[in-house]
């Protein structure tokens, strides 16, 4: 299991919830590529040969979490790749128009956003083959709630939460929610 971490953030955000996993028996890891900066394009590839280098390992598809802008990734990852992801968790991650719903938007200028919201919307036509859950809060705070929420993909559980967007990673009802999903099953989601 990998888990992503959000915007600005690497992986010492995301020790309390890989320490919670690592104690319930997980073999799980960061993402090992310095601080997110944001770059969804040019950090796909390299999500996707993490993916690749550890599913090969363990010789099994990964399940990911991914904090925020963590849950684009692993979601496109899931999106492109579906043999290598067995399952995607997103905390708090916006699935519509990009940074123009989150409190970030301001530092996108508008031709930035838009062409980030039409890549956005053109993604999303091709449906996520595997199981994705996103957690979501009214709280959140960073990134509008509704945005989290996939009407692209029907398959998509969506959870909410009482967190705030930051502490998503280090809330307990958050981590026994992740234990909880990861605990299921891999049952495949049937590929469109």
């Amino acid at each position: 299991m990998i888990v992503l971490p959000g915007f600005g953030a690497d992986d010492l955000s995301t020790i309390p919830l890989r320490s919670f996993l690592r104690r319930l028996g997980h073999e799980v890891e960061g993402w090992t590529l310095g601080r997110n900066g944001g770059d969804v394009e040019a950090l796909l590839p390299k999500v996707a040969e993490r993916a690749r280098v550890l599913g090969e390992r363990r010789a099994e598809p990964v399940h990911l979490i991914g904090q925020s802008l963590g849950g684009v990734l692993a979601r496109e990852l899931a999106r492109d790749e579906p043999v290598r992801v067995a399952q995607v968790i997103t905390l708090g991650t916006p699935v519509v128009g990009g940074p123009a719903y989150t409190r970030v938007g301001f530092t996108y200028d508008a031709t930035q956003r838009a062409r980030i919201a039409a890549a956005i919307s053109q993604r999303n036509r091709v449906p996520i083959g595997v199981p994705v859950t996103a957690v979501y809060s009214r709280r959140d705070g960073i990134v509008a709630w509704q945005a989290c929420i996939d009407r692209d993909n029907p398959q998509v559980e969506h959870v909410e939460v009482s967190s705030s967007h930051f502490g998503m990673g280090i809330d307990p009802d958050v981590w026994l929610l992740s234990a909880k999903l990861l605990a299921k099953p891999a049952a495949r989601a049937q590929r469109a």
